[in-house]
């Protein structure tokens, strides 16, 4: 565990202390895993009403130049040239063997794109990109430190921001984005979120993140706004099957083993780690990432085993007790072979093996997140 001395703070750092946050490392920040609300009354807030998180830590690269569009499509596995000025689009970074070195939210501006990424991988990811600016002559700027990121999630979410904001939020759709001021500072509203509700990422001047913070809770507090952290992000995104850096993606593993091959366009032309993925795809995958459920009562958790026909076949790679659900949930990577829904499988708890099967997330089906 990294020494306090040595972590990072985002910008509303001093937000989370004054609010009596549990702050833990994180990513290499000091970040708010809950606040005394406590987890679950942080993850009713933003199915039912709405959250608050602060996600400054993760990291926003700008690209510019002539080339642009072509460095993004030579970086990451998505075909960026179908998104238009005012899009965001999921897709994910790879070394030439096709191995995630994380995944990625790509912004297209008038002028300019934005890289974001994980903070945990943020200068990772810039020493692996940068060494092909030159080939596009691209300019490529880490602009993390200058921005704040808030992402505001849940069925109240437009209703809260509405009244901050001239922006025509009903316009914004999903996964896309407007450029406007939020209580009168300067901007990206994007309808974007890792949550399953519908709701808004806030990218903002890092000098101005704290008082919208607070702007934010005071709108929206009489409605049931919350701060939320870290706990509830998590138990938030499985129980929507959203996979996370360094739990259920890494190194080790292609985004076909991840189950993101719907991010992969091999038929859009030569990207880093195209070839190694077409051999992985011509010759068949060992390995898939799978949803699955307990039958009976369990908090299933990451590094549990799977067991398969009593053998030892796999390993939970994220898990919870849902709080919507009241079941446990989570994800892990078993044989191809046992890959598909309705598969009978067993997540050893305890050395006992208890008995699960394989789903498609996602887990909570009732989310308001407005997808086109």
């Amino acid at each position: 565990m990294a020494d306090a001395s040595t972590l990072l703070r985002t910008p509303l750092h001093a937000e989370h202390a004054a609010l009596g946050a549990k702050l833990v490392p994180f990513a290499g920040y000091e970040m708010p895993v809950q606040y005394p609300t406590g987890i679950t009354a942080e993850h009713h807030a933003v199915r039912r009403a709405a959250g608050l998180f602060d996600v400054s830590h993760m990291g926003e690269f700008e690209v510019r130049g002539e080339r642009a569009m072509e460095f993004v499509q030579h970086v990451t596995t998505n075909d960026v040239s179908k998104v238009e000025v005012g899009q965001a689009q999921y897709g994910t970074l790879l070394n030439h063997d096709g191995k995630l070195l994380d995944d990625l939210i790509v912004y297209r501006y008038p002028e300019h794109w934005m890289l974001v990424v994980n903070g945990s991988n943020k200068d990772k990811d810039l020493r692996w990109i940068q060494q092909f600016t030159d080939q596009f002559g691209v300019e490529l700027v880490d602009r993390t430190d200058d921005i704040a990121l808030l992402a505001l999630q849940g069925p109240k979410a437009q209703e809260i921001l509405a009244g901050l904001t001239d922006a025509d939020l009903d316009a914004i759709r999903y996964y896309r984005f407007a450029e406007g001021a939020v209580d009168g500072i300067p901007a990206t509203i994007s309808r974007t979120g890792y949550t399953g509700e519908d709701g808004f990422e806030l990218y903002v001047p890092a000098a101005d993140a704290a008082r919208l913070w607070r702007r934010l809770l005071a709108v929206g507090g009489d409605g049931g706004l919350l701060p939320a952290g870290l706990g509830c992000r998590d138990s938030l995104r499985l129980e929507m099957g959203y996979a996370l850096y360094g739990n259920d993606l890494d190194e080790d593993t292609t985004p076909l083993e991840a189950g993101l091959g719907w991010v992969v366009k091999l038929d859009k032309g030569d990207f880093v780690g195209r070839d190694a993925l077409a051999r992985q795809k011509e010759q068949g995958i060992g390995r898939k990432l799978v949803g699955f459920r307990l039958k009976e009562r369990g908090f299933p958790r990451h590094g549990y085993p799977v067991s398969i026909d009593g053998q030892e076949a796999g390993v939970v790679t994220s898990g919870v007790l849902s709080p919507t659900l009241g079941e446990g949930v989570g994800m892990a990577y078993v044989p191809a072979a046992s890959a598909k829904p309705g598969t009978e499988i067993g997540i050893v708890i305890r050395g006992a093996a208890v008995p699960a099967e394989v789903v498609r997330p996602p887990f909570h089906k009732g989310g308001t997140v407005k997808k086109d």
